[in-house]
Formats: C-alpha cells, sequence, structure tokens
C-alpha cells in the first residue's frame, strides 16, 4: 500500500534518526557570530573547506567589531579559498557593521533581523537561528535538502523558499533543525547528486525515485556488456 506524503515524511523522519543520532551542523563555531559568519562563507563552498578557513579568520578577528574592522584586501585574502570572497567579504563587512551599529554587538534572535543584515537570506538566518540559539523558526534548505526531498516525493518545488514551507507542514515544529541535519547527512553518505547509492539505501523502500534509478543503472551496465551486433558486409 503506497504512502501518503504526511506518512512518508513522518517514516522518513523515523528512520533517519535511528540511521544518524548524532547528525549535527558541520560549520565549525564557538557562537552564534561564528555560525553567522560560517554560513556565509558556505555558500558554493564545501563545510571542510570553511573549517580550514575559519580558525585564522576568527583569530584575527574575533568580534563583530572586529571583523568590521576588517581591512577589506586583508579579509578578502583569508577568505579566497571559499570562493566569490570579494562578494563574501562585502556581506561579512556589512553584516558586522550592522550587529555593531543596530544590535550591540550581538547576534540578533529573530528571522527579521537576521533576514535584515547583508548577505543573510532566509537559509542563513534559519541555520543560527536552529543551531545558535534553537529556535526552530523554519526549515533549512540547502542544496541537498532540496535534492531528498524532491527524490522522496515530498515535493515538486525547486525554490528552496517553496521547499521549506511544502516541508513546515508534513515535519513536526520541534524537528525543523534536525531534519535538515538528517537530510544533508543522507545526502552527503549515501544519496549523492551525480551516483546515488540507491542500492545500499537504507530508506530505499520509502523512495520513489530509487527502482528507477536502479533500473536505470542496470541497463546502462547491459549496454557497456552486450555485444554489437554483426554487421555482414
Amino acid at each position: 500500500m503506497s504512502l501518503s506524503r504526511p506518512e512518508r515524511a513522518a517514516a522518513i523522519l523515523s528512520r533517519l534518526k535511528a540511521l544518524y543520532p548524532g547528525a549535527h551542523c558541520e560549520l565549525d563555531h564557538r557562537n552564534p557570530f561564528e555560525l553567522l559568519i560560517a554560513t556565509i562563507l558556505s555558500a558554493q563552498c564545501t563545510d571542510v573547506r570553511v573549517n580550514k578557513t575559519t580558525p585564522e579568520l576568527f583569530r584575527r578577528f574575533p568580534t563583530p567589531a572586529a571583523m568590521a574592522g576588517a581591512p577589506p584586501a586583508e579579509l578578502e585574502a583569508l577568505i579566497r579559498p571559499t570562493g566569490f570572497y570579494r562578494n563574501k567579504a562585502r556581506s561579512i563587512l556589512g553584516a558586522s557593521r550592522a550587529l555593531v551599529e543596530k544590535h550591540g554587538g550581538e547576534v540578533p534572535r529573530d528571522l527579521e533581523s537576521l533576514h535584515a543584515l547583508p548577505g543573510v537570506g532566509r537559509k542563513t538566518a534559519n541555520v543560527v537561528l536552529g543551531d545558535a540559539f534553537g529556535i526552530q523558526e523554519g526549515i533549512v534548505v540547502d542544496t541537498h535538502v532540496g535534492r531528498l526531498v524532491r527524490r522522496f516525493g515530498l515535493t515538486r518545488q525547486q525554490d528552496a523558499v517553496k521547499v521549506e514551507y511544502a516541508l513546515m507542514p508534513l515535519i513536526p515544529r520541534a524537528d525543523w533543525t534536525r531534519i535538515s541535519h538528517l537530510l544533508i547527512w543522507h545526502g552527503r553518505r549515501r544519496c549523492k547528486a551525480q551516483n546515488p547509492d540507491c542500492r545500499g539505501c537504507e530508506l530505499r523502500d520509502l523512495c520513489p525515485s530509487a527502482d528507477k534509478a536502479v533500473r536505470k543503472k542496470t541497463v546502462r551496465k547491459l549496454d557497456k556488456v552486450r555485444p554489437s551486433p554483426k554487421i555482414k558486409t
């Protein structure tokens, strides 16, 4: 018997919790400010690369006030390995200055104020609220989350905000932060973008896309071993 979307979402959440009981944000940080900056840097960049970059960055500029006064050229040089470093430097400087001028050097705890910071979109705001403050305001939708929920048949939406709004009624609010980490961990370890391990996937029976992917791989393998037809001359 096929499951409805709410039933499938509940089953997926339960299965992922059992698979990844230690799932957490993989951006290294010691406080809300560091998480905010690390999340800005993570755009179009891996968490591993960000984590290699931030120790020296935060050693040199450990607070919003220090970061707000960072020489742009020096800041760009420090974050260059994360890519798009000029745009990210402008966002970091703008956000840090806004924290100092409008929030007393503290990271705000509400979505509207976070979203108003330069370079901070809804995803970044949700990361900070959920992982720094434990506030369940929304669901973080990155490329892994979007890919997996579409493969699971929970939504057909492509836009990240529309995906988030589609997921919110399907996931208990207490799990809004956790579901993102669970999906990201599964996306990095099993359900990869280019070569998903559908045969070995622990959620295969809950995923409408799994059998299609397995059949496609089987056909490709058969095509490789199938002998070419003999041509009479």
